[in-house]
């Protein structure tokens, strides 16, 4: 139970922040803080069981037909990213304090940034496939808020669409790809996943299979073609960008490969492609970090080329090309997001970001200069620094692959080319800062910032230089996160000095190239300004525009906002996927043949050719061609019952009254006869439609019917009796079986009538005082014989529909149909008597008869987790009472209740509303009311 509070104390302490933000800034960065703290706590606490290499799990079931648990575990992978998610982020909490300013919405600030690293931490340590996923597509969201913060900024808009587009669709391939992975494994459990790395390869939708989760890994970690969405997301504020984009977001693709190595790692075709776009990667941002002046600009793209030397480590594959790469994780951490607060440090304090304008700083800002000096030096890979130990471990691992064959020299070649940039860049920020002198005034006289906003630098920057002069201390938590990521134990030691050999030269090389490449950075200028500039943020909104253009166009071309042009198409398909099925069928008649006919049934036949025909033919006259229409609803009820269908029957006509007499209200108000609105032409066009689709649909239900097929019918009527306690296999179904769908369809019932009551509650309609030919409607608003019959109606309708209700577990009958009746019942009493007589004698909103039934049926499923039961378990029992007898109880009961409460409510929420619509001629002198609530007050509209 520990391991759950891991995740869920940073998802709690999101809510931290809303509620303490009207506290004041430093109480609300204080108790901001708890929650994330005490997760890393007890991360650490389980720092002696995961040297031991152990794997600690927690799992609760949620969809296990599904394979979907609520699973997670801590091993060395997981502890290694809580440590640099949890740390890190507090590190970030203490300085966004000091950067932010008073007027900044910090308590919604915070609320992101906790979101943000919760979602992370839930996907370091998932468990499950899709939990992970869905972690994932929590960082893109959160991650989008992060972004654009400030929302006022055209910059932060555009960079926060633009990170969601990319890691949003590269979230879709992910799930793609993982829902193949766990196919192909047999499980979403990693446990199994990661222990079927042979099976997996050897499938022959591996190479799909690798590719949608690349892209998913890809798009998220920045790497190439995806790489030009992380540079705009510098608009984010600072400490947003220390935290995505050093130690968390940018790593979430890394891990995932990382994590997944064991099990997808082991093909050429992992090796040659994650290889090539790593080195891909790792040139284009050194490249561009040397050419740019906006400081978070040069940190952003040398983001993107660390990122892409891990990625190249992960793709060699080797032992020690992982451990590389989980080290180089750990220090790159540790001095960029030093580096970005730095930077911050140097806008907050001199109003500007700009190299051309900095110059001079270490004078005014002495002890940020050495700071940043330090942590550029790691980043360039300066000896007797983080940095250089795990770049050193890098050239080791480039001269070692064997990856590109015959080309293998190239990997080497580039990797001591990006070195080379590396240098170069770093050593153009610290110099261009400090020692440079500056250009022209600054907008701020810069001096040192508050003395807790830049411990945090410091803290990061004394890791830097520790773990670069003493290697061991990192050992401790690297040895079982490279177990983790390898599947298996790895011997090695971290060393200051190999002696000289070749990576050592390189380093050197790197070092003296890339000061000479500074050196020469004004030459470097004039060559790329002979090249016409590209902004990738313009190219991205102009293909985005471009797409939407082209999606409207074809909407337009294929939908045209004309629904006949809609269902055209749509049955156009269904044609087509139905005729082709027919076409591969041998014979028509199945089997089982043909039952034999009588007169009842071809009279019912006719009588559905009838209704059918003659609804279309008299479309225009509309009180017509409605009463046609329910003779078919009629027709298909007897069907139902002749076929030994009653709960079916009951259904069908009680919905087909509900059916017809909301028409009937509806259609009141439109014209009784409508001017033809098709051409001979076009009528032709849709009977030949309409009759091809009629007899493919009638063939393929023929086909079935005459065949015999699989049916699970078998197992409710075997277990109606024993698993629910009832002898109605429909009702038993609905209420047990299958009770989270029913749950489900009555939640939209009652959302639906919700809807459609604040609609039509406010809604004035002209009430049409004769038909389409003049006629005047009769006087008699309220016919006797209709008062007369309804009054005594009423009391009937309410007896049956309590009999129908208290039957419906053994015998015909159920809370779906009784609530049909008894609506029908009320609803006739408004009808015969008016709204305002009505709403005088049942003085009570229905609004909340819906959502009492929603809640009921839910308490009654979660009632069975009180027993230890899974949701929505049903329990039954028999009972004798004196004069009673025998009878049965069975908590499916209460469900049904709440069916047969939300039928109601909603059913009348719609129909006794739209009965109230119109507006009728009020006298002169009489005051006009108000539009309330017709609960509140009763309204003088009538039906």
């Amino acid at each position: 139970m520990t391991l759950l509070w891991i995740p869920l104390l940073p998802l709690l302490g999101m809510l931290v922040p809303m509620l303490s933000a009207h506290k004041g800034r430093r109480l609300c960065t204080l108790a901001t803080a708890v929650a994330p703290a005490l997760a890393l706590l007890l991360a650490l606490s389980q720092w002696p069981a995961l040297a031991t290499d152990e794997t600690l799990r927690f799992s609760l079931e949620w969809l296990p037909a599904l394979g979907l648990d609520l699973a997670f575990r801590l091993d060395g992978l997981s502890l290694l990213f809580n440590l640099l998610i949890l740390g890190i982020g507090l590190l970030i909490l203490l300085y966004a304090h000091y950067y932010l300013s008073p007027d900044e919405p910090f308590g919604r600030f915070y609320a992101y940034l906790i979101l943000f690293m919760a979602s992370m931490v839930g996907i370091v340590m998932a468990d499950n496939l899709i939990l992970l996923w869905l972690y994932w597509e929590l960082t893109s969201i959160s991650s989008f808020l992060l972004i654009g913060f400030w929302s006022h900024q055209s910059d932060a808009r555009k960079g926060a669409r633009m990170a969601l587009t990319v890691t949003g669709a590269g979230g879709l391939a992910l799930l793609a790809g993982l829902l193949l992975l766990g196919d192909m494994a047999g499980s979403f459990s990693m446990d199994q996943v990661l222990a079927s790395g042979d099976l997996i390869v050897a499938d022959p939708r591996y190479p799909i299979m690798l590719v949608l989760v690349l892209l998913g890994a890809f798009t998220k970690s920045a790497q190439f073609p995806f790489q030009f969405w992380l540079p705009h997301a510098m608009a984010a504020p600072t400490p947003v960008s220390a935290y995505l984009h050093s130690a968390t977001m940018v790593k979430a693709g890394i891990f995932l490969m990382a994590r997944l190595h064991p099990a997808i790692a082991d093909s050429a075709l992992w090796s040659v492609t994650v290889s090539l776009i790593g080195a891909a990667t790792l040139l284009y941002g050194a490249w561009f970090a040397l050419l740019k002046t906006d400081l978070k600009g040069i940190l952003a793209f040398s983001t993107v080329s660390h990122l892409g030397l891990i990625t190249l480590l992960l793709g060699i594959g080797s032992p020690m090309a992982v451990l590389a790469a989980l080290f180089h994780i750990l220090n790159h951490a540790a001095f960029k997001a030093a580096l970005f607060m730095s930077a911050g440090i140097v806008d907050h304090e001199t109003g500007t970001r700009e190299l051309g304008r900095l110059g001079g700083l270490r004078r005014p800002m002495p002890v940020t200069a050495i700071l940043t000096t330090l942590a550029a030096a790691a980043m360039a890979g300066v000896p007797l620094l983080n940095g250089f130990l795990s770049k050193e471990m890098f050239f080791t691992e480039t001269l070692a692959t064997p990856v590109l064959g015959g080309l293998s020299w190239l990997l080497p070649a580039l990797a001591t080319l990006g070195g080379v940039l590396s240098v170069a860049y770093s050593l153009r920020l610290v110099h261009a800062l400090f020692f440079k002198p500056a250009q022209q005034p600054l907008p701020k006289t810069p001096h040192e910032p508050p003395r807790l906003m830049r411990a945090p630098v410091e803290l990061l920057v004394v890791v830097c230089v520790a773990v670069g002069l003493v290697p061991v201390l990192a050992e401790g938590i690297l040895a079982p996160a490279v177990r983790a990521a390898l599947g298996e134990p790895l011997e090695f030691h971290l060393a200051i000095w190999h002696g000289v050999n070749l990576p050592l030269i390189m380093s050197l090389v790197a070092l003296v190239a890339g000061a000479v490449a500074y050196w020469r950075h004004a030459d470097l200028q004039r060559f790329v300004r002979s090249f016409r500039p590209v902004d990738a943020r313009l190219v991205f909104e102009a293909a985005i525009q471009r797409l939407g253009n082209a999606a409207e166009a074809g909407l337009a071309w294929f939908d045209g906002a004309s629904l006949q042009r809609y269902m055209t198409w749509l049955l156009l398909a269904t044609l087509v996927v139905g005729g082709l099925g027919l076409a591969q069928m041998t014979g028509l008649t199945g089997e089982k043949g043909n039952q034999p006919l009588d007169g009842v049934l071809v009279l019912g036949a006719g009588l559905l050719l009838f209704g059918g025909i003659g609804t279309a033919v008299t479309h225009r006259y509309r009180l017509v061609s409605l009463l046609l229409l329910s003779v078919v609803g009629l027709v298909v009820s007897l069907t139902f019952a002749r076929f030994s269908a009653p709960d079916l029957a009951l259904t069908q006509l009680s919905v087909e009254v509900v059916t017809m007499i909301l028409l009937m209200l509806a259609l009141f108000f439109l014209p009784q006869k409508t001017p033809p609105e098709s051409s001979n032409r076009r009528s032709l066009r849709d009977i030949v439609l309409a009759g091809s689709l009629g007899l493919v649909v009638a063939s393929l239900n023929y086909a079935v019917l005459t065949r015999d097929n699989t049916s699970i019918a078998g197992f409710f009527v075997e277990n109606s009796v024993p698993g629910g306690g009832g002898h109605n296999v429909v009702n038993v179904i609905l209420v047990d079986f299958r009770g989270f769908d029913t749950l489900g369809e009555i939640t939209v019932l009652a959302l639906a009538g919700l809807a459609i009551f604040k609609l039509l509650n406010r809604l004035r309609l002209f009430m049409p005082h004769s038909d389409g030919e003049g006629r005047v409607w009769s006087p008699d608003r309220y016919p006797a014989i209709l008062t007369s019959i309804s009054m005594a109606l009423l009391p009937l309708a309410l007896l049956v529909s309590a009999f129908i209700f208290l039957r419906g577990h053994n015998l015909p009958g159920g809370g779906f149909i009784a609530g049909l009746i008894t609506a029908v019942a009320l609803i006739l009493l408004y009808m015969a008597r008016g709204v305002e007589w009505a709403q005088a004698r049942l003085d009570f909103p229905y609004q909340p008869v819906a959502v009492a039934g929603v809640g009921i049926a839910t308490l009654t499923g979660l009632g069975s987790w009180l027993f230890g039961y899974p949701f929505l378990t049903s329990a039954f029992g028999y009972f004798s009472l004196p004069l009673v007898g025998k009878f049965e109880l069975a908590t499916a009961l209460l469900f049904d209740l709440g069916v047969y409460l939300a039928v109601v409510g909603a059913t009348l929420m719609i129909l006794a509303n739209l009965g109230k619509v119109t507006t009728p001629h009020r006298p002169a002198k009489e005051p006009v009311e108000s539009h309330t609530d017709a609960h509140q007050r009763p309204s003088k509209e009538t039906s």
